[in-house]
């Protein structure tokens, strides 16, 4: 007997587990194409021979195609004015997801004894082909959150689930990835890593395929333009209304600060476990306890989100967050397992107070959408989505390089690898720790002084949204 489907009061499936599954395989298939971009570098370096000097200007290239890459799409999915059977986003994710299958590939096309001519426009094409359909597909899925549910608690429960399939679509290709592409003496196999691509490519389409067929959209809300006024995408007055809504800039300003902590001090981490702690092997175990809280807190999140607010639970947990980075700062963290244990206390402090924004992060963007509309009366998701991805790139790409320039600066010699003196290795331990501090501080400004939808705030601009709906 098949089971009875329990309908809202608008005729629409009950919100439920089902939506939250379904979320979550979106950023899963995601992230198994993303997860194969730490591996562009040395495929085209090691296996394609294409020096580190060239692949330094390719790789410019591409990222500044990256970075306009986001508004742009964004701009044309707000813009597109066509009715679709489903859903306008999901019809986008659907053919994004066709697009990453072939483009992801591509990317690794193996042909090392190709002139170096073609090589470098096999890669820049490659790139630019995958980078467009990761963005369709991506964009629309991020903004897709706004329309699924109104409701806070099942808004933070998505974005719960969001940042469960975005993680385990990293950690996988992370933990499986190395023992397919290379060989018993450390080398690349070039064609392995296209057939990998390819598949983790299907795996990825799979779960897309699964989200379109289990997502059901519950807000009305229209985005489209009249065929007499749709206007061209101007960046400057994108800019403009992004930077017009203080919510979705604090919601912004937050995932910057991380990336910029996170991303700056990963270089810096790593050196001082192999020169200060002498153990990089466990450097690795450090993001699985990041992790973990934000799985502790996953049960609970809508209950503490119902009871207390989003914007309050995220700035106690910031602070708390910035307790622990600071505590990696001044305390007298010692070379030895006595130290290390110190600095992975002070981490899994820091990762309890982030784990609760981990968990909200992606909601807080959906109620600064609903913001903008309730503040100025049109919505934009997807170009309020694409200049948060804009900046959240922007800061992935500082970050790395920033950390390199400090490091460099501090006088981290690369070729001696752990064998730094020991003057050296304890800059690295503090260059990580204020790295962290800085991340913490940025949090702490974007979420508790800049974004502004309080727990009470954000009731009423939902009320009057109803209202001018109803």
């Amino acid at each position: 007997m098949a089971k009875t489907v329990q309908l809202d009061e608008r005729g629409y499936r009950k919100f439920g587990m089902r939506d939250n599954l379904a979320y979550a395989a979106g950023d899963l298939g995601c992230n198994m194409s993303f997860a194969l971009k730490n591996t562009v570098q040395i495929f085209w370096t090691q296996y394609m021979g294409v020096s580190m000097a060239a692949m330094g200007i390719l790789m410019l290239i591409v990222q500044v195609w990256d970075a306009i890459n986001d508004p742009v799409i964004g701009s044309m999915v707000d813009a597109d004015k066509k009715t679709y059977k489903r859903n306008k986003f999901l019809q986008y994710i659907w053919v994004g997801s066709i697009g990453l299958l072939v483009a992801g590939a591509a990317m690794f096309l193996p042909f090392p004894n190709a002139p170096m001519v073609m090589k470098y426009v096999l890669f820049v094409v490659g790139y630019i082909l995958w980078d467009a359909f990761y963005t369709i597909a991506n964009v629309p899925y991020g903004s897709l959150l706004s329309l699924i549910t109104t409701d806070a608690g099942d808004r933070a429960m998505l974005s719960s689930f969001r940042s469960v399939g975005s993680m385990v679509g990293n950690m996988l290709p992370m933990a499986i990835l190395p023992f397919l592409i290379y060989d018993s003496n450390n080398n690349l196999k070039g064609n392995a890593v296209f057939w990998a691509a390819l598949v983790m490519g299907g795996i990825g389409f799979i779960c897309f395929q699964y989200m379109i067929k289990n997502t059901v959209i519950r807000v009305e809300a229209d985005v489209k333009c009249n065929e007499e006024e749709a206007p061209k995408f101007n960046v400057f007055k994108a800019f403009g209304s992004f930077m017009k809504n203080r919510a979705a800039v604090g919601a912004t300003l937050a995932p910057v600060g991380m990336f910029i902590g996170m991303y700056g001090s990963s270089y810096a981490t790593t050196a001082m476990f192999q020169s200060y702690f002498h153990n990089a092997q466990i450097s690795g175990i450090m993001q699985i306890i990041q992790m973990l809280p934000m799985f502790a807190f996953m049960p609970f999140i809508r209950k503490i989100v119902d009871k207390f607010g989003k914007k309050e639970a995220v700035t106690v947990g910031t602070i708390v967050a910035l307790v622990g980075y600071v505590a990696l700062l001044i305390l007298p963290i010692s070379p030895d397992n006595k130290g290390m244990f110190m600095w992975v206390g002070g981490q899994l402090i820091a990762g309890i107070g982030g784990g609760i924004y981990q968990c909200v992060s992606w909601s807080l963007m959906a109620d600064a959408m609903d913001y903008g509309e309730w503040k100025f009366g049109v919505r934009e998701e997807g170009t309020t989505y694409a200049l948060h991805s804009f900046f959240r790139k922007l800061a992935q790409g500082v970050g790395p390089s920033l950390g390199l320039f400090v490091a460099a600066a501090l006088g981290f010699v690369e070729a001696n690898g752990g064998n730094q003196t020991f003057e050296i290795a304890l800059r690295m331990r503090y260059q990580a720790a204020a790295f962290y501090v800085v991340a913490g501080l940025i949090q702490f400004v974007g979420l508790a002084l800049v974004y502004n939808l309080d727990k009470k705030t954000l009731a009423k601009v939902q009320e009057d949204l109803a209202a001018r709906k109803a």
